[in-house]
């Protein structure tokens, strides 16, 4: 496989100039399939090492003797490319006149298949016509939530600030070639379900025996307001048996699927569980799917939920549910003090409680039980709270991103990465140089803190899923916990360094330089100056936060290379994230780094 080129690296015309942009073309289908087939090529290019440039782009295909054919028209250093109408040729010319993003994911997973491009080994048989199906999937749904999205602007009176960023993720992850692949959803239940639909239902309950159930909360948590788990979620069925039962909340999606698992039809034929059906009001999915969130509840509600969202099923294990309560017993034993003096506007959104059915003759209950909840605590001040990725994503035929107005608004994109850095990026670094802790800190899990004109007043982040332990740093948390092993997922430091690379700086705020500069409000090489700059000026602080506490941001700094996430790669060899071990979680290959080549 080749690529070709011409021209040099041009930066962005100002967005008013949208003509002739297939991404904002008034017929929806045909913007999700420009998107798909944006994120296909953004794929391809990064994990394939091609070199690109402005102009038009070639990419031969030697498994197929095809070819892709298009136009570069924002060469990104930070991987946001933009790119004109795809189409596919053959030896003799043309084969039509676009392409079908579902036919290109074909054409360029025979291609990984065959070994070129693919620097990971074979693809494993039947993962190609697995991700096509997805990718046709995932065009369907993008196709629906454009229309829907463009015949419904204005969101509900009942969708506050909060709820508003978590929906706007319209087109999902920008370098995934599936990236709103749903399996098992069928139409009126993605309508119901998809915060993309800014959907709402009532939940599902089922009354447990106390004897199949087990939970933990943190005691005191401000969050449950003085009551057990138990009491906590009877008091949000709001209506339901009061017979000494245990009520559990299940995802209506869920709740479907459970009777049809041999252990929970074996629970309610014991008469150990009861199906209730929905009780109480209706609840919004937030970006995840399954954390779901009401304006007006003192907690949120995270939710097994065991459809395949991208690559992996949504289902949480028993060491997740208990590390949610391990990193709020931290916080509050003063672990990571250090960081909350010197960053006080950053914070981290606690799990303090959850409750699961067990299996009976395993107390202990299984790794997945599929019936369990996580219970979060709502974020103080959350109106002011916006999901990254719903400021960063594109609004096909709406205008520019939220991130774009908002920053065109606040009027100056220089100060506001510099504030974003300062306040959003170098608090995690600190927090892993003074704690060893890494946060899986991308877009999704990443809440930015607004002041009321707009600019970057702190950030929390969330998810009790998303929390390495540098190996380096065990012993002071085995201490804490008081000898006991870390549920943290526990690794070298230089894995940790690795993923942090990825989700800290590409994934999270590489996203702010480049959907700033796609946008038009600066040039990618400015945004990246000022970013290298306040990491130079965070170093002292971070050397002092701990021992190499200024590491990571160094290499940031003078690596040529770092890690990167290869997303299609992943996908092709069939790895779901959530269960594979940390060492093979996902396809990680070096990628240029663009604070080294713009930034010097």
């Amino acid at each position: 496989m080749t690529a070709t080129g011409t021209g040099r690296r041009r930066e962005p015309a100002p967005h008013a100039a949208r003509d002739g942009d297939p991404l904002h073309d008034p017929d929806a289908r045909v913007a999700a399939e420009h998107a798909h087939l944006e994120a296909l090529l953004r794929c391809w290019l990064t994990e394939t090492a091609c070199r690109i440039e402005a102009g038009p782009l070639r990419l031969t295909l030697p498994a197929t003797g095809l070819t892709l054919v298009t136009e570069v028209r924002h060469c990104s250093p930070t991987g946001w490319h933009r790119f004109g109408p795809v189409t596919v040729e053959g030896p003799a010319g043309p084969l039509g006149a676009r392409a079908d993003p579902v036919v290109a994911t074909a054409l360029l997973a025979a291609e990984a298949a065959s070994g070129v491009g693919d620097r990971h080994g074979g693809v494993p048989s039947g993962e190609v016509a697995d991700l096509v199906e997805r990718t046709a999937e995932s065009v369907r749904r993008v196709t629906s939530f454009v229309s829907h999205r463009r015949d419904h602007p204005v969101p509900p009176d009942e969708v506050d600030g909060f709820l508003d960023a978590e929906q706007a993720l319209v087109l999902g992850h920008l370098n995934h070639p599936a990236p709103k692949s749903r399996d098992g959803l069928s139409e009126r239940e993605s309508a119901l379900y998809s915060p993309e639909r800014r959907g709402s239902f009532r939940l599902h309950w089922f009354a447990a025996d106390p004897t199949i159930v087990s939970h933990d909360a943190v005691v005191g948590a401000p969050a449950l307001g003085g009551r057990d788990t138990v009491r906590l979620l009877a008091d949000l069925a709001e209506d339901g048996p009061d017979d000494g039962r245990v009520l559990v909340p299940a995802h209506p999606w869920q709740a479907r699927e459970l009777p049809n698992r041999p252990r929970i039809a074996a629970l309610v034929e014991a008469g150990l569980l009861e199906p209730l059906g929905p009780l109480g009001p209706e609840w919004w999915p937030t970006s995840s799917v399954r954390t779901l969130y009401r304006p007006d509840a003192e907690v949120m509600l995270k939710l097994s939920l065991g459809l395949r969202l991208t690559n992996s099923r949504r289902e949480s294990t028993r060491t997740e549910l208990r590390r949610g309560l391990e990193i709020n017993r931290l916080l509050d034993a003063g672990y990571a003090t250090a960081t909350a003096t010197e960053h006080p506007g950053f914070t981290i959104t606690t799990d303090p409680a959850w409750l699961a059915v067990d299996e009976p003759e395993r107390p202990q209950g299984p790794d997945v039980t599929g019936l369990d909840v996580a219970v979060r605590e709502v974020p103080e001040g959350i109106g002011a709270l916006r999901c990254l990725a719903g400021l960063v994503a594109p609004r096909p035929g709406e205008g520019p991103s939220r991130l774009a107005e908002l920053v065109a608004t606040w009027g100056d994109a220089r100060r506001w990465v510099a504030d974003y850095t300062d306040r959003v990026l170098v608090p995690m670094l600190h927090l892993y140089a003074a704690t060893g802790i890494g946060l899986e800190a991308h877009q999704q899990n990443t809440l930015v803190r607004l002041d009321d004109r707009g600019g970057v007043a702190g950030a929390a982040f969330r998810d009790n899923q998303g929390y390495y332990l540098a190996a380096s740093h065990e012993p002071r948390v085995r201490a804490l916990l008081g000898g006991e092993s870390s549920t943290l997922a526990v690794v070298a430091d230089e894995i940790v360094d690795e993923r942090l690379s990825y989700y800290l700086l590409r994934n999270q705020a590489f996203a702010v330089v480049g959907c700033l500069a796609v946008d038009g409000l600066a040039s990618e090489s400015d945004l990246l100056g000022v970013l290298a700059d306040r990491l130079r000026a965070a170093l002292p602080a971070l050397a002092e936060a701990g021992p190499d506490g200024d590491r990571l941001a160094r290499r940031w700094l003078h690596a040529r290379s770092l890690p990167c996430k290869g997303n299609l790669l992943t996908r092709l060899h069939g790895i779901d994230e959530v269960l594979a071990s940390l060492d093979a979680q996902s396809v990680y290959l070096d990628a240029p780094n663009p604070l080294w080549t713009e930034a010097r």
